[in-house]
Formats: C-alpha cells, structure tokens, sequence
C-alpha cells in the first residue's frame, strides 16, 4: 500500500519540479531573520510555498515562506527563506516536508541555517557557529512511523550528521576572507519559551554549545535521504543565565540575525562556489 505521505510528497515535487528553471544542485534554508539579512543572490525567480499542494505555511516573524531558484557562483541553488517549526502545531512530517521535497528533486547538498542561544560562555552574541553535531531534546523524530522506504534506511547512521568535508571546506572559506568561524553542539528544543536558567544549566552538562527550536528534525530527514548537510548557526543572544542581568526577545533574535547577515551571507556564497 502506497504511503500518503510519499503521495503528497510526490505531488509538491512534481509541482515544485515544473516550476523550477532548471535542476537545483544546493538547497540553502535561511532561519529566523536570516532571509531578510541575507537577501535575493541575483536573478532568479520566487515561488510562494504557497502554491506548492500540501506544503506547510510558516505562522513566525522573520520567516518569508517561499523558494527562491537561480545560479549562484556557477551552481544551481534552491533557496529555502524561512521554515516551519514543531512548536507551531505542525506535525514532525510537515516541519521536514522541505527537507524531502529536496531529496525528491535530486538536491545531494544541504546547507541549513539558524539563530541560535548561547550556551558555550566562551561565545558571543554575533557569533557565525560551524554546527558538529546535534542533541535532539525535541521528544520526537521525523523518522517515526513507518519508514519511507523511498527516501531512505530505516535505521540510518548519524555519526557525521554534519559533513567532515563540508565543515573543512567552510573552515577554508572563513580563514580566507578573514571570518571567525566558532564551532559546536547544537541542542534543539521544543519551544516556543525560552528556556530557563536550570535548563540551560543541564543543557551545558550534557554537551551543547548553542540551543534553538529548529534544525535537528532536517537534518535527520537530509541524512537518512542520504543528502549532505552543513549547518551555521548565527548566536542571536546569550541563552538564559549565562547573563544573569539579561532577558530575551524575539526582536533580539531578528536584530542580530540583520547586524551579521551580511558576513553570514559572503560566507555561505564563498562555500556555494566550492560545493
């Protein structure tokens, strides 16, 4: 019996597939504030999720909810401007149904974005983060339920869910143009609240360096699809505690996200070329 879910996957993917211009090699998905700070590369043409069936619509500020398709530095690269997340009510299906509609389109590279807290004391508000691996405190998986046999194993590895190569290849770029590129742990939480102090606390025991409400369930998806994922993180603030005067803000994420999308953004395009 046919899944329905790989039904409604295939029906955005031929949607999707008809309207792009040409076959994309890249997908780039841009997180909270990012599609502003980062912007349209050059020509190209925009497709409102929208107009893609089943596709799930974001309800945050910050995130557009739309593709982008052009080439970018020789590549064909297929822009995502925006996600959708857990917390907002969707299902764990819905919130990787980008990450599978790439898999679909043939897409082998995915570089996944985010704003991120602070965890790790020895970084700063600002700060570009190389993502080394992930803690999934989210309380699910996107590979739950039956397994789409189509896309992938039903136990895939994720010891490298994060490329050796392509962590190597940004750590190039950065040295090159002069970019200070940390790296880390990256924890993700259900959300929508900020976490606390105590959690933050817990968080750090175990291991993490930054904490978010996003990414993780993508790049389980990317992998078992067997795509190839970098991850950059912007740290839009310093999580709970770690400034005991501090208190977070929404806003704070969206200004920090435009105060440092441009270097975000001249490093991203640096990669795209060597990808």
């Amino acid at each position: 019996m046919t899944d329905t879910r790989m039904e409604k996957l295939n029906k955005a993917a031929a949607t999707l597939s008809a309207k792009l211009p040409k076959v994309p090699e890249i997908a780039l998905v841009l997180g909270s504030g990012l599609s502003q700070a980062f912007g349209i590369p050059g020509e190209g043409m925009t497709i409102p999720w929208r107009e893609i069936p089943g596709f799930p619509l974001p309800t945050v500020a910050g995130h557009a909810g739309e593709f982008w398709a052009g080439e970018v530095n020789g590549k064909q690269l297929l822009l995502q401007r925006g996600r959708t997340h857990y917390y907002e009510g969707y299902s764990i299906d819905d919130v990787v149904f980008a990450t599978r509609l790439f898999a679909l389109l043939g897409i082998k590279t995915l570089i996944v974005t985010n704003a991120s807290g602070a965890v790790n004391r020895d970084f700063s508000a600002g700060d570009l983060v190389l993502i080394t691996d992930h803690i999934n405190m989210l309380g699910t998986n996107p590979l739950r339920g039956s397994n789409l046999d189509d896309l992938g194993p039903r136990f895939p590895d994720m010891s490298a869910a994060y490329s050796p190569r392509l962590r190597a290849l940004a750590q190039e770029e950065a040295a090159s143009a002069g970019i200070t590129l940390k790296e880390g742990v990256y924890l993700a939480t259900l959300g929508p609240s900020y976490e606390s102090p105590a959690e933050i606390k817990a968080f750090r025991a175990l291991g993490a360096d930054l904490v978010g409400m996003s990414t993780v369930p993508e790049v389980i998806a990317a992998r078992h699809a067997g795509i190839e994922v970098l991850g950059i993180s912007c740290a839009t603030n310093l999580a709970a505690g770690v400034d005991p005067k501090a208190t977070l803000s929404h806003a704070e994420v969206i200004e920090t996200t435009k105060r440092v999308g441009g270097t975000m953004r001249q490093l991203i395009m640096a990669i795209i070329t060597r990808v």
